[in-house]
């Protein structure tokens, strides 16, 4: 049995990432999907979205890194071999781009920059009335590492912010909420509604009709997180009846987003192809190259996912 560490992932071909864990481990045999070799020598598997039952079939695997934030792509195989830990990278730079990706949508709602566009469009000189940040309530759906910069951004631009978890979290200047009881007060407060929540057996079509009749008229709705959590056909029903003003949408139920999708063509609908946050090796390798060290070592890993909650 050797020491390989598998590249798991049709996105890319690997070759950063080999860069990367080279720099902090030394030469490695590193593979990628089209050339595993002989899979008993793999002993880490970095996977994104891998086929049901292909972890499974690597006999001496000890680790499994989740290349994304989120390993919903992950247990989502009822195949994962038993007993073989995962662990999930953190990324600086990702979660940057992710508060960055909330931060530039809410402005431009707040700004009424789609209004003024259409005025660019016909010719019209149209100022328009405006909310005061002050009166202008951010709420943050999930309050992980994500979250919780998010939530801070928004907070240090003068809106009032709030953030609702699973569980009771505490953040300096931010109001919280959690659970099923907390979650209706949330939504009734949040004039922006930003959704940066895992994708769990709990969460999944969490936004239902009667979480979206729950947010004030003309709300807007953000979700950088997963589609899954959206029932679609009510989210259309609330942008179609006036109740939401609009959505951006980064994640879907289905993706790519299929092309008959009614989401591509409505007026109220920003559609962006899951761009929000990408994961850059860079960034995020260091996280990756201590656990492979500590697997090696013996030693405790370090974010460690679990598996019946999903994160």
């Amino acid at each position: 049995m050797g020491n390989s560490i598998a590249y798991i992932s049709r996105d890319t071909d690997g070759v950063l990432w080999k860069k990367v864990l080279e720099t902090g481990l030394g030469p490695i045999d590193f593979r990628t999907l089209k050339n595993l070799g002989d899979t008993a020598d793999i002993e880490v598997a970095l996977a994104w979205k891998p086929d049901s039952g292909l972890l499974a079939s690597l006999a001496n695997l000890k680790l499994i890194v989740s290349l994304g934030m989120g390993v919903d792509h992950l247990l989502a195989d009822d195949k994962l071999p038993a007993g073989v830990p995962i662990v999930r990278i953190m990324d600086d730079g990702l979660i940057g781009q992710m508060s960055e990706y909330a931060i530039y949508w809410a402005l431009r709602h707040h700004r009424d920059i789609d209004k003024y566009e259409a005025s660019q469009r016909t010719k019209q000189w149209k100022p328009e009335d405006f909310v005061d940040t002050i009166h202008r309530r951010i709420g943050v759906m999930g309050l992980g590492t994500i979250g919780q910069d998010t939530a801070r951004k928004f907070a240090a631009l003068g809106f009032p912010t709030a953030g609702w978890s699973r569980t009771a979290k505490s953040l300096p200047g931010i109001e919280t909420f959690h659970g099923a009881d907390g979650f209706a007060k949330f939504l009734a407060r949040s004039d922006i509604l930003v959704d940066v929540l895992p994708l769990t057996r709990d969460t999944r079509g969490l936004l239902d009709a009667k979480a979206f009749a729950r947010l004030p008229k003309g709300a807007y709705f953000i979700n950088m997180a997963r589609g899954g959590h959206v029932v679609d056909e009510a989210l259309l029903a609330a942008l179609d009846s006036g109740h939401l003003s609009g959505a951006v949408l980064d994640v879907f139920n289905q993706e790519p987003l299929p092309a008959d999708h009614p989401y591509w063509t409505h007026p109220k609908v920003h559609v962006t192809p899951h761009i929000a946050g990408a994961t850059n090796p860079r960034t995020a390798s260091p996280g990756v190259i201590e656990n492979i060290k500590r697997l090696r070592a013996g030693q405790p890993l370090i974010n460690t996912v679990d598996a019946k909650t999903g994160y």
